[in-house]
């Protein structure tokens, strides 16, 4: 079986030979290289599994290095390591794609722990040493759908790339797969080889947005010690995500409206205008038009962000879709999590379908996902789909509105108004169970109808009747009734709840 690769680009001699030893102690095979054309010649020939890099080599920039190893390889693990730990250049390099970032003097010992912490990541099917029962994470998800709104999204993907138009924007939800929309034009176009840059406008602080963006020169401000690029620089040739594109600070959209324009930008303390060939896409879950309208948004840039856009539908409109979804994901989460799940059963399916997925497709995935740690067989059922809130899961038929709790309690009559809280206090969960009895009573037993009036499903009621002794009762005799003086108490206590949730 072959051994993982590694690749060691540090001008320094010393670290690079320490490091080589001690990673070949533990059974890698090593190159170093001691400058940026060394490593790329290296990088290239040599095709390492992981690579330790440093970011203040003599001829090159270590980020430019790492945009560029990245775009060859984006699974490839590349560990950061500098001098200069006072910069900014730990967070580009984590933007970059960075999986770990050291400062010089360093502890090798947490090199080595990194480095088989990535390569187990990474998936090296043949690598020798693998730790076990580590997740396997390895590329980003696909689209998945034949529904006729994702064939025409699709359709829409491959014009976006054939035709290399230079701003796109994307619309949807949250979760409805925005970013898988944005990697896809970037895969299927021309720039597919040159680096693909996300930049969250809502994550980035208001006085740091501008220094990610354009970078800055040396003295730009007290920390500047030296030319630091930013995304539009290093993303030359390639793509730059700006997700969230309505938070972006009002100044800021004025300069990116010039970069659309002009394709220059300066640096902040710079004095020469930079020239960068980017594709520029945009997404937002916010109505931009309505934001224009307010004055929030610039309506130049919009209508020039807007030249092409795709609106990805929630999952809700397209559940046709879910079953095929829920194979691929059933699939991805088998290879990271080392399982052996065949397929999800009919009734899984049903309840998946039957959901409203406010979180769309990413809270599909959390579902699946969930869902099969939990599964002991090869086969995905239902019962671990379960709801964690009321809202979660929705049955079939409508859900009870607040007139039927009005005429609910209005039919208890006189008993309620003259209810008052017992002296001696009464717990949460003695009247949750008085009102789980109350619900069961008023739907002659049935657990269905029940579980609707209380807001729950099914299974979520099951387990509250067992917890509090009233399962086997009301399984096995769905006309069970209680005494006259049980029922007064029961529906006192329920009144008593009904009132406290309307204050």
């Amino acid at each position: 079986m072959s051994k993982p690769r590694i690749l060691v680009s540090d001008d320094e001699h010393l670290i690079s030979s320490m490091l080589a030893l001690k990673l070949g102690m533990v059974g890698y095979v090593l190159e170093t290289a001691a400058s940026g054309k060394e490593t790329l010649e290296k990088f290239y020939d040599f095709k390492p599994d992981l690579v330790i890099l440093d970011l203040n080599l003599p001829d090159a920039d270590g980020l430019e290095l790492l945009v560029k190893m990245r775009a060859s390889d984006d699974t490839l693990p590349i560990i950061v390591i500098t001098a200069n730990i006072l910069t900014d250049s730990a967070v580009n390099a984590f933007k970059l794609g960075a999986v770990n970032f050291f400062g010089k003097p360093f502890d090798i010992d947490e090199i080595v722990l990194s480095v088989a912490q990535s390569l187990n990541e990474k998936k090296i099917e043949d690598a020798e040493i693998t730790p076990i029962g580590r997740r396997n994470i390895s590329t980003p998800d696909q689209m998945i759908g034949n529904s006729p709104k994702m064939v025409y999204i699709s359709k829409l993907i491959f014009a976006c790339a054939s035709t290399d138009a230079k701003t796109v924007l994307i619309t949807g939800e949250s979760g409805s797969g925005k970013g898988l929309v944005a990697r896809a034009i970037h895969q299927y176009s021309a720039r597919a080889c040159a680096p693909f840059i996300e930049v969250n406008c809502a994550a980035i602080p208001e006085n740091l947005i501008e220094n990610e963006l354009f970078g800055h020169d040396r003295g730009a401000y007290t920390d500047a010690a030296k030319k630091q690029k930013g995304i539009f620089e290093l993303a030359d040739g390639g793509t730059v995500f700006l997700d969230e594109i309505g938070d972006m600070p009002h100044t800021m959209q004025t300069k990116l409206l010039k970069i659309l324009e002009t394709k220059r930008f300066r640096r902040l303390g710079g004095e020469v205008e930079v020239e960068t060939d980017v594709r520029i896409i945009a997404a937002t879950n916010q109505n931009l038009t309505q934001m224009v309208a307010d004055g929030h948004f610039r309506g130049d840039l919009y209508y020039r962000l807007n030249m092409m856009n795709i609106c990805v539908p929630a999952l809700r409109h397209r559940l046709e879709d879910i079953p095929a979804m829920v194979q691929y994901f059933i699939e991805r989460l088998n290879a990271e999590y080392g399982r052996r799940i065949k397929m999800a059963s009919n009734e899984a399916l049903e309840k998946l379908l039957a959901h409203s997925w406010p979180g769309n497709v990413r809270e599909l995935r959390n579902a699946i996902e969930r869902a099969m740690m939990l599964e002991k067989g090869n086969v995905l059922t239902h019962f671990h789909l379960s709801e964690e809130s009321p809202q979660t899961y929705r049955a079939s038929s409508p859900e009870p509105q607040a007139s039927d709790y009005k005429a609910f309690v209005a039919d208890q009559g006189q008993r309620f108004a003259e209810f008052q809280l017992p002296p001696e206090g009464m717990s949460l969960e003695e009247m949750e169970k008085q009102m789980i009895t109350l619900a069961l009573e008023n739907a002659s037993g049935n657990q269905s109808k029940a579980a609707k009036f209380l807001k729950m499903s099914r299974d979520t009621l099951r387990y509250r009747m067992k917890k509090f002794g009233i399962s086997e009762a009301m399984d096995k005799d769905p006309n069970c009734k209680m005494t006259e003086s049980a029922q007064r108490k029961s529906k006192s206590d329920a009144y008593t709840a009904f009132k406290w949730a309307d204050c």
